[in-house]
């Protein structure tokens, strides 16, 4: 009974860390990719036009920033109790490393409030601009270095999955790649080194991620290896 308690609970919350981390991604693709372009563009005039035309749609970006600060923080927390009694260390590190990643994306959000409040003020053109232009930037490398951490979380949690089993090996093993892909990704990046080729290093990362909330919802987390031997055991052993 205590063992189908446990195993239920830890159900519950994996699926609570999946609710989370499918937030995450639709705020993500909704406020980065759908939006953030509409918005913010490379050049910082253009930039400050779209803030002033498009104040709803730039504070509907800003709001899409704030959920998935929100929902990375969460995630991360969830993580940390599903995994905790699996591997502590390991655990701590997914929590601690999504949490970093929601404090870059943080600074992103930061800056885009501040582009807004100065898009609507009385300032010189011209000092808009040169401002926005910074703020701007700002953005781009907090979710340009957000990913290191992006990709470390990604790491440990699939360690975790390979290491105990409670989910597909297969699936620790492509959110550990994934982890990698995000790592040289973004140092290439700033190296220097940039190519249609390099996007293709976060492939595995979405692709796990993706896989990880279906799993999460739809499953959970399989039970500890002998819970159900054991289960079987206190049953022969009452009737007997």
């Amino acid at each position: 009974m205590n063992i189908n308690h446990k195993q239920s609970r830890l159900v519950a919350i994996a699926r609570t860390a999946g609710i989370w981390y499918l937030l995450m991604a639709v705020s993500g693709i909704l406020g980065f990719l759908i939006l953030h372009p509409q918005v913010y563009d490379a050049d910082p005039h253009q930039t400050l036009s779209n803030l002033v035309e498009e104040e709803s749609l730039a504070r509907a970006r800003l709001l899409a920033e704030f959920v998935i600060i929100i929902s990375q923080a969460l995630t991360a927390i969830w993580f940390y109790r599903l995994f905790r009694n699996i591997n502590e260390w390991a655990a701590l590190a997914t929590g601690i490393w999504g949490t970093v990643n929601a404090v870059a994306i943080l600074i992103s959000a930061i800056s885009m409030g501040a582009a807004i409040e100065l898009a609507m003020s009385s300032q010189v053109m011209e000092d808009k601009v040169v401002i926005i232009d910074l703020l701007t930037s700002l953005v781009s490398n907090a979710w340009g270095i957000g990913g290191l951490f992006f990709g470390l979380w990604l790491i440990p949690m699939g360690y975790i999955i390979t290491s105990s089993k409670r989910m597909p090996v297969w699936l620790g093993r492509v959110l550990i790649v994934g982890g990698i892909g995000y790592l040289m990704s973004t140092g290439l990046k700033y190296f220097g080194i940039s190519g249609s080729w390099t996007a293709t290093l976060t492939l595995p990362a979405t692709l796990g991620e993706f896989w990880m909330i279906g799993y999460l919802l739809i499953f959970g987390i399989r039970p500890e290896n002998g819970q159900t031997g054991m289960k079987t055991g206190l049953n022969n052993g009452n009737s007997e």
